[in-house]
């Protein structure tokens, strides 16, 4: 049975034990590696953390000069303080440590022909709680019918990015519907969902 990550732990995240919480660090990940500003709701709906949590926590690190905001009518929109001293080493440490996921989402959603995205194995384990090691290397699993030099690209760029080798395996959706030795170790692990329904294709 897979587990699919949902992101709902208080204790501090395992890919960087440095935050108060995980609910924190991923607020924080998604206002600090996004490309524009995000909405409380924005946030809580990237994040997978409930509105109320969310708000809570965006007034703690607007009060800690973290993050700014500006209204446009009555809606709030949330931003790094780029004015912080702590701004380019936290967005250093947030991309490092929490990065893989959104900017893989975001590159690949650009490609056609991926149907579905994960990221597997250690990265995917420290994410789901799972003590050990500090992941070396990113595994992700695309699903589809893209062009693979694409693919390669996106992965090579985030890599040279982030300073940590990703390698991507790319499968048809008939080959993911497979039970070889090396899906079934996949589907055993967790799985962080990057495109497509968490859960898709999955053989019980």
């Amino acid at each position: 049975m897979v587990a699919i990550i949902h992101y709902m732990r208080t204790a501090a995240p395992l890919p960087l034990p440095l935050f108060r919480s995980d609910s924190q660090a991923r607020i924080l990940s998604a206002v600090f590696l996004s490309d524009e500003p995000l909405s409380v709701h924005n946030l809580s709906q990237r994040t997978d953390i409930p509105y109320s949590t969310t708000h809570r926590e965006v007034g703690k690190l607007l009060a800690a000069g973290l993050l700014s905001q500006r209204r446009v009518g009555n809606t709030r929109l949330i931003t790094p303080n780029v004015d912080s001293p702590f701004f380019t080493p936290l967005r250093e440490l947030l991309e490092r440590a929490f990065g893989p996921e959104p900017l893989l989402r975001d590159r690949l959603s650009e490609l056609p022909g991926v149907v579905f995205a994960a990221i597997y194995g250690s990265w995917a384990e420290r994410a789901a709680g799972v003590e050990g090691d500090a992941p070396h290397d990113i595994d992700v699993l695309v699903v589809g019918e893209p062009d693979a030099k694409d693919v390669y690209r996106v992965c090579r760029d985030i890599g040279t990015r982030l300073d940590r080798q990703v390698n991507p395996t790319i499968l048809s959706e008939s080959e993911w519907q497979r039970q070889t030795p090396f899906l079934k170790q996949v589907r055993k692990g967790p799985l962080v969902t990057l495109i497509g329904a968490a859960g898709y294709g999955l053989v019980r």
